[in-house]
C-alpha cells in the first residue's frame, strides 16, 4: 500500500474559525485511504493560533500565507456568504490561481446560499460532509499528481 502525502491548506475567516475547525477535524484527525493508497493529510492553514499571526506587518502576513499556499497542493474554502466579504479570502483565492492550485469550495451546513467569489473559483464544489470533502481532495490531487 503506498501512502500519498497531501498538504492542504483551509482558508477561512477568522471570525468563523467554527468551519476551519470542523473541516480540519475531518481531515487531519482521521485516517483515510483511496484504493491501495494510504492519505496522509499535513495541514497548511494558518489558524487564529497559529504564530503567523505575529508578522510585524499586513505585507509580512500576507507572503507568509502565500508562503503556505504555494507549498499546498489543494486549497479548500468554505463557501459561506461571509467570504464575499473577506479581503483575506480574497486574496487567497488569488494566490491560489497564481500558484496553480486547486480550489475547493465547501458548503457549510445548512448553507443556502454561497459566496459567488469562492464558487466561482472553485475546480470544485461539495456540500458539508466528511467523505465527499476527502473525496474531492482527493481527485484535485491526484489530477495534477498523475
Amino acid at each position: 500500500m503506498s501512502t500519498r502525502q497531501i498538504h492542504v491548506f483551509i482558508s477561512h475567516a477568522w471570525a468563523y474559525s467554527q468551519h476551519y475547525d470542523t473541516l480540519a477535524t475531518w481531515i487531519f484527525k482521521e485516517p483515510w485511504s483511496v484504493g491501495q493508497a494510504s492519505l496522509d493529510f499535513h495541514d497548511y492553514s494558518v489558524p487564529k493560533d497559529n504564530p503567523i499571526h505575529n508578522a510585524p506587518n499586513t505585507q509580512a502576513l500576507q507572503q507568509a500565507i502565500f508562503n503556505q499556499i504555494a507549498r499546498s497542493h489543494v486549497v479548500v474554502i468554505p463557501s459561506g456568504m461571509y467570504a464575499n466579504h473577506s479581503k483575506w479570502i480574497q486574496k487567497e483565492i488569488k494566490a491560489a490561481k497564481d500558484h496553480n492550485k486547486p480550489i475547493l469550495a465547501v458548503s457549510p451546513w445548512a448553507q443556502e446560499k454561497n459566496a459567488d467569489i469562492v464558487v466561482s473559483n472553485a475546480d470544485n464544489h461539495v456540500g458539508w460532509n466528511k467523505q465527499p470533502l476527502i473525496n474531492a481532495i482527493w481527485n484535485l490531487y491526484y489530477a495534477k499528481n498523475k
